[in-house]
This record gives C-alpha cells, sequence and structure tokens, in this order.
C-alpha cells in the first residue's frame, strides 16, 4: 500500500497526465514494480489511463475521497464564509493552509482584486520552513511536534532571504511568537510578501493558519504589519467555528478517553 501511494503521489505531482516513461525516471522502484502498481493503482479507478494518449491521471475515484477528504478534514469548508469576507476587506490574497506533515497544504485561496501570479494554489503543498502559513504554524506547535518536523525540512535556499538551517528557523519562530504573526520577507519567491497567523483552538492547539499575500511593488512589510489584527480576528472566528467541529484527531481523542 506505502508504494503504490508513493507512486500514486509521483503521478499526482506532475500536475497533467504523464506517460509510463516519465513516471519510471522519477520513480524509486524497478521498471516491473512501478508498472505493476500503476496497473493496481488503475485497477482501483485512484488512477485514470487514456488510451490514445497513452497516458495516466488522477482517476475519479481519487477525486471522490478528495472531495470528502475536503469537506470532513480541512478547515475549507466552514472557514469559507471568513475569507470571503477577509479578502474583500484587505483586498489582497487570501490563503488557508494547515500542516501536511512537515509541509503546508494550501486547502483554499481567494485572489487579490487585481491577482498576481505565485507558487500557491489550493491543493498545492510547499515548504513550511520559508512560507508565512508555515512559519505561524511551527511557531506554535509544543516541541514535540515541532523537533521531528524541523528536521524533515530542506532548508532549501530559494531566494536570497530564506532561512537556511535549523538554527535561523529557531530564531525566527521566537520573534513569532513575540509579535504573534509571521511574515514571508521574499523567502520563497522572490517579490512575493505575505503576513500570517496561526488559527488556534481554546487549547491552543495548531487547526491551521491564514495570510495575506502581494507583491513588494504594491505593499511593505509594514503595510501587512497594519493588517494583522484583523486578520487574527478572522482567525478567532473560524477557530471558534471549528471548536464545534470533530476533527478526526479530536473525534479520535474523545473515543479514547471515553469524554
Amino acid at each position: 500500500m506505502g508504494k503504490a501511494l508513493e507512486v500514486l503521489d509521483l503521478v499526482a505531482s506532475f500536475g497533467r497526465p504523464v506517460r509510463f516513461s516519465e513516471i519510471l525516471d522519477k520513480s524509486p522502484y524497478p521498471k516491473a514494480t512501478t508498472y505493476r502498481l500503476i496497473q493496481t493503482l488503475t485497477n482501483q479507478r485512484m488512477l485514470g489511463f487514456d488510451a490514445e494518449r497513452q497516458t495516466y491521471a488522477p482517476g475519479v475515484r481519487l477525486v471522490r475521497l478528495a472531495h470528502a477528504a475536503w469537506t470532513q478534514s480541512s478547515l475549507a469548508p466552514i472557514a469559507r464564509p471568513f475569507i470571503d469576507a477577509l479578502s474583500l476587506e484587505v483586498g489582497d490574497t487570501v490563503h488557508l493552509a494547515q500542516l501536511d506533515h512537515a509541509q503546508v497544504l494550501y486547502v483554499d485561496k481567494r485572489n487579490a482584486r487585481e491577482p498576481v501570479q505565485m507558487f500557491s494554489q489550493a491543493g498545492k503543498v510547499g515548504p513550511a520552513y520559508c512560507t508565512g502559513v508555515g512559519k505561524a504554524m511551527l511557531a506554535y506547535l509544543p516541541e514535540a511536534e515541532l523537533a521531528p518536523i524541523l528536521s524533515q525540512q530542506s532548508y532549501h535556499r530559494f531566494t536570497p532571504s530564506t532561512l537556511t538551517s535549523e538554527e535561523e528557523l529557531r530564531a525566527e519562530l521566537a520573534n513569532i511568537r513575540a509579535r504573534g504573526y509571521a511574515f514571508d520577507r521574499e523567502e520563497h519567491e522572490p517579490g512575493i510578501i505575505c503576513v500570517a497567523l496561526p488559527i488556534l483552538s481554546e487549547s491552543k492547539r495548531v487547526l491551521g493558519a491564514l495570510s495575506v499575500t502581494t507583491t513588494n511593488t504594491r505593499k511593505t512589510l509594514d503595510d501587512l504589519a497594519a493588517l494583522a489584527p484583523v486578520i487574527a480576528e478572522t482567525a478567532r472566528r473560524i477557530a471558534g467555528e471549528a471548536e464545534s467541529w470533530r476533527f478526526p484527531d479530536a473525534a479520535a481523542q474523545t473515543t479514547r478517553t471515553g469524554t
């Protein structure tokens, strides 16, 4: 199962239909194993095969499962009206994100009145150590959760502003906790800046993060910092709605404790 999921992730990472030869080039498994896994995924309708073009793409069953996950396990459905209102108020791009193991998963996005081309899109996964939403969430994790996540970061230098070590990142996380919000100072993409705040439950569990993103030609970091109070209020309202919503881990804990 684990190998099949790895191949499924690999196919999805292309962002387009792909031929077997392309999959094989990036697969960690031998040709026979890769082919067998692809056939299993295709038979289970997790992958679709276009016989005319000889390409593979995520299948309709996967789309159905993804929709169920989006509805049941992400903040997106309950956060939608709140990020709609925030986007209208600030006029810039708003992101809603959650942690996916050691990475950031963008679960929703509202474009600015004048959209800016950037990496982040709903459904995309990005690095945690050099994005505003990622750092905002990392800053509020307990050490037992934070340490393994930090050890899994690549610390690849995307731009001259990227933090490239755990020591630098830990210092940054301390600053974020002190001021209550995070910045992306062109750390992931040149010219792209943002301010981000965590969405925290009453018990201070990290549920996700919100960011307002723009370019350094439209706003300064000081301009974005001025938006922190309205973002914080939006995060508080989303968290309030989430308190009555059963997240998978919260439901599991309730079952274990019998409360």
